[in-house]
């Protein structure tokens, strides 16, 4: 699949296009910070960063933006999208500082009639008296022919006659958008190869969308059939299903298709990260290249075969990205996933510990507990103290709870070998619990340290029946630990996460003596 010009620009759209994700609008100090790590960091070829006349607001992230890529002699590789509207679009882009204009054209004859009600003569008229307007502006123009990819197959008589009146224009780039992201690979290889034998000194661009998941697929595509510029945003934002995945196509056209790029991919994952969070869009765990999770190994036989040779280590090497390879713990864990794991803390136990732990490990993923490096002391706290640590034992516990009504507890505890029991209300049930818990312990001359800190978690896309996740951050006086507690009802867990703290406490201890 190589070309004899294997070299591929990027352009990315993040700001102009990824910016019409559902629910989504940077902060001028958001599209500044983001265009600078793409064009500085990443290393994009070209950018677009927003469309012309949108808001005052917008102008003012332009400008901003503008202002630093002439110092740092950028200004040529920031586009704006504007409209066939002679000097409005023009004029916007100049007085915000910009110098290339990403003209928008109707690529398809159904949109030309239905939402210009006009001839194909009528419309390229109009674009030739834009073109003409920018170039006296001194700014440069490329052009989108928009939804290109139904006219070239419902009407494409309509996009021959359009680029045959347009060839005598200074157009940088012709740039064809699957607007509706109806394409298939095939079908995208069919298309372009047709557009370039036609016009083999124009130079395309093409601009994939994702709606049938098909994105990277047809960016790949469109590189064998001669393409050289692909349009992408970073983390597949953009209308609808999205635009093409920047981090997926980059990676794919070098392992896949030898390209050349400019791509630096030790950025890929840390710009991801900013565009989520400014976007308030998060990516899947399992994303390929930026997600939490695609560098982690779960199943005991992967961790197994990387321990015997690297038996399951590809090309997509994370260091590639400035990111770590990791075993995960859970139910399909084995003893080379949870020696791993030790491994990374300095941890040692003993044979027989760790087939104990290993066997609450998979308990602990066969209830649906994501178990983390973070999880693994407190795992194997958890099942070391079970047989040396019962200085406290809660027999029985009864919590009620009521809208308006007082939260009550009723405990039996076993303190040692002494037997207590103990009732009392509280300010919701857990704080009952604790004020029954604390009436026990006076009577031991034992004392409670102080809660600092109280989280409780479901796993995300979890239900009402979900698992719940209880933290809580205890302080005695001298240190501060944390103790965890997992259960369908959080306050269960979080009773399941004190009794934790009150061993561990009266051990005189937060970690264990793993020998």
């Amino acid at each position: 699949m190589k070309s004899k010009n294997n070299t591929v620009e990027i352009f990315d759209t993040t700001l102009r296009d990824g910016e019409q994700t559902q629910g989504v609008s940077f902060s001028p100090a958001e599209k500044s910070n983001i265009a600078k790590a793409l064009l500085q960091s990443l290393c994009v070829n070209r950018i677009e960063i927003t469309s012309a006349n949108v808001s005052q607001r917008d102008l003012e992230g332009v400008v901003n933006i503008t202002s630093w890529a002439k110092k740092e002699k950028f200004i040529d590789r920031v586009e704006v999208l504007g409209f066939v509207d002679h000097h409005k679009s023009v004029d916007w882009i100049t007085g915000a500082g910009g110098r290339v204009l990403n003209l928008l054209a109707k690529g398809s004859r159904a949109h030309c009639r239905q939402k210009l009600k006009k001839s194909l003569n009528q419309h390229v008229k109009d674009i030739k008296k834009t073109i003409a307007y920018a170039h006296e502006k001194d700014v440069s123009v490329n052009i989108y022919l928009e939804d290109w990819s139904n006219g070239i197959f419902k009407s494409p008589d309509y996009v021959y006659k359009m680029m045959d009146q347009l060839l005598d224009q200074d157009i940088k780039h012709f740039m064809l958008p699957d607007t509706l992201g109806v394409l298939s690979p095939d079908e995208v290889f069919e298309s372009l190869s047709d557009m370039i034998r036609r016009y083999p000194d124009v130079e395309f661009d093409f601009h994939p969308h994702n709606d049938y998941g098909l994105a990277t697929a047809n960016a790949l595509i469109a590189i064998k059939a001669g393409i050289r510029t692909i349009h992408c945003t970073v983390n597949c934002m953009g209308e609808r299903a999205g635009n093409a995945s920047l981090a997926e196509v980059t990676v794919n056209l070098k392992d896949k298709m030898g390209m050349s790029l400019s791509i630096n991919e030790s950025q890929l994952v840390r710009i991801s990260d900013m565009v989520a969070s400014f976007s308030g869009k998060r990516v899947s765990d399992n994303t390929p290249i930026v997600g939490e999770d695609v560098f982690t190994q779960t199943a005991g036989i992967h961790a197994d075969g990387d321990k015997k040779g690297a038996l399951y280590h590809g090309t997509l090497r994370p260091e590639r990205f400035a990111r770590k390879r990791s075993y995960a713990l859970g139910k399909m864990s084995g003893k080379a996933s949870l020696e791993k794991k030790l491994e990374e803390l300095g941890l040692h136990l003993t044979p027989k510990n760790r087939k104990k732990v290993l066997a609450r490990v998979v308990e602990l993923g066969d209830s649906k507990k994501r178990i983390t490096t973070e999880d693994l002391p407190i795992i194997i706290a958890d099942v070391l103290e079970n047989d040396d640590y019962g200085y406290i034992r809660l027999l029985t516990c009864t919590i009620t709870s009521g809208l308006n009504l007082e939260s009550t507890a009723s405990i039996h505890v076993q303190v040692h070998d002494e037997r207590f029991t103990a009732s009392s209300g509280g300010n919701g049930g857990y704080d009952a619990f604790i004020r029954a818990m604390k009436k026990v312990l006076t009577r031991k001359k034992i004392s409670i340290p102080k809660l600092t800190d109280y989280e409780t978690r479901i796993p995300k896309g979890g239900q009402t029946s979900a698992l719940v996740d209880c933290v809580i951050t205890w302080h005695d006086g001298e240190k501060t630990f944390k103790t965890r507690g997992v259960h369908s009802d959080q306050v269960v867990a979080a009773v399941e996460a004190t009794m934790k703290m009150l061993n561990l406490h009266l051990h005189g201890q937060t970690s264990l003596d793993v020998k």
